[in-house]
């Protein structure tokens, strides 16, 4: 194999950012190889086994490779854990919402959106995306403000994940969740202060699943359009679960509700 051994820094500019770390890069060469520029791996003597995969996926896409210095990839990286690789790819583009009402007014519907009420820690909503892709959501929608976007942080943790979901940012997430509920969509929110338990209610198949930010949880103004709160039972001294847990419990329970499970 010839290594193209260029060391010249690349610059990020207003519709790029940087992708690190072996599965999100594996994971975008595989979902979508057009959006990206170019993928830099490490420059040392021996690549292991996963850089040399991505190598060559890389090149059979015909997506430029170069190796550089370990210091450029720290920089990219933001002393992010990148496992000697980075990829500049094409910033990340929020779907639309209106496509997804469109969507929903058509014979197309989805079983289970996700709302996310406010997150702002990169590893806690890209953890809650790995979750959610996993157990089968497919659209996720955020507010844009006071809530962390599609970070190279947010890519890494969710390993990947992200580039099998369609994110939605809207500018008031209440308005967005009135507008599923007049799709026919029923709401449930996620709160440890809620008597009812997860495992005890009965769910419609047409779910919107709240979860609220770190601490405060879902503001008081969406918590009203919840058509009901649940909370996780907590048999410990710890009376609340970190929200990308409580997620994953959450979803997962959603999903084995379903019957899309065994």
């Amino acid at each position: 194999m010839v290594l193209n051994r260029i060391t010249v820094p690349v610059e990020k500019n207003e519709k790029s950012q940087f992708c690190f770390g072996v599965n999100p890069v594996a994971e975008k060469l595989r979902s979508a190889p057009r959006e990206i520029f170019e993928v830099m791996i490490v420059k040392r003597g021996h690549p292991g086994a996963a850089l040399r995969a991505i190598d060559g996926e890389a090149k059979r896409q015909g997506v430029p490779v170069r190796y550089v210095e370990p210091e450029i990839l720290d920089r990219l990286a933001e002393s992010g854990r990148h496992q000697g690789v980075v990829a500049k790819v094409l910033s990340y583009s929020y779907h639309s919402f209106s496509d997804l009402l469109q969507e929903l007014s058509s014979e197309s519907e989805q079983d289970c959106i996700l709302c996310l009420d406010g997150l702002t820690d990169p590893r806690n909503f890209g953890a809650l995306l790995r979750s959610a892709e996993g157990a089968g959501v497919r659209c996720v929608v955020v507010p844009k403000d006071r809530s962390v976007g599609v970070t190279p942080a947010v890519v890494k943790t969710s390993a990947g994940a992200v580039h099998y979901l369609r994110i939605y940012r809207v500018a008031n997430l209440r308005h967005a969740i009135l507008a599923l509920k007049k799709r026919g969509y029923w709401v449930i929110g996620l709160d440890a202060e809620a008597r009812e338990s997860l495992y005890a209610r009965v769910y419609p198949e047409k779910l919107v699943a709240v979860l609220g930010a770190e601490g405060s949880g879902i503001r008081p103004l969406v918590k009203k359009e919840c058509d009901f709160l649940v909370s996780i039972p907590m048999r410990g001294k710890m009376t609340s679960l970190n929200v990308a847990v409580a997620g994953g419990v959450f979803l997962y329970e959603l999903l084995r509700r379903s019957g899309q499970v065994g």
